[in-house]
C-alpha cells in the first residue's frame, strides 16, 4: 500500500503527540520535530496540529511565524546561521559572510537552488569571547574565518554525499 506525504506526515505528528503530549505545552516540541524531518511547516502540517492538540489554527500560526528557527517556507538541509552581534563583528564577521555567499551562491535570507543549504542571521549565540561564530544545524562552530567556512561547507556536502550513497545501497538490497 502506497502513503502519502500528508499521510505519512500526520502520522508523525501523532506519534509526537504522543511522546509529548496532547496539550497546549506539547506545541514546540511538535513543531520543532516537524521542522527537523520536513524542512518546514506547512499550513496543512499546522492545521494537523492545532486538530490534535485542541487548539485554534491561528495559534500555531502565531508560533511558526515567531520563532525564527520555525519556517512555513522549505529550508535547506543545512541551515547556517552566522552571529551578527557587534562583538562578532569586531573580529571579521563581514569576511565570513562575504565567503559564505561566496561558497554557496546565495544571500542571507535565502535558500541554495538544490534544497541543500539556507543562510540566515541570528542576533546571539552566546559565544561573543569566540566570534565569529556560526551555528549550522544544532552544532556551534567558532573562531571562523573564511579558510574555516570553507571547511565547514565542504564537510556538509561531503556528509550529505555519504548518507546520499548509503541510502542507495540499501535500496539496492
Amino acid at each position: 500500500m502506497l502513503i502519502t506525504e500528508r499521510e505519512k506526515m500526520v502520522e508523525d505528528i501523532n506519534t509526537w503527540a504522543e511522546q509529548y503530549g496532547r496539550n497546549r505545552s506539547a506545541l514546540m516540541p511538535i513543531l520543532q520535530e516537524v521542522q527537523k524531518k520536513y524542512y518546514r511547516i506547512s499550513d496543512y502540517a499546522m492545521q494537523e496540529i492545532a486538530d490534535l492538540l485542541g487548539i485554534h489554527p491561528v495559534e500555531v500560526y502565531g508560533v511558526v511565524s515567531f520563532y525564527s528557527f520555525l519556517d512555513d517556507k522549505p529550508k535547506g538541509k543545512f541551515i547556517i546561521r552566522l552571529c551578527q552581534t557587534i562583538s562578532c563583528d569586531m573580529v571579521g564577521k563581514d569576511r565570513v559572510a562575504r565567503q559564505l555567499e561566496n561558497d554557496l551562491g546565495v544571500g542571507f535570507g535565502q535558500t541554495t537552488a538544490d534544497g541543500i543549504f539556507t543562510l540566515e542571521w541570528a542576533n546571539c549565540l552566546g559565544m561573543c569571547d569566540q566570534g565569529p561564530a556560526m551555528l549550522v544545524n544544532d552544532q556551534v562552530f567558532t573562531r571562523l574565518t573564511p579558510a574555516k567556512v570553507n571547511e565547514i561547507i565542504d564537510g556538509c556536502r561531503r556528509a550529505l554525499s555519504h548518507y546520499a550513497t548509503q541510502r542507495k545501497e540499501v535500496h539496492a538490497l
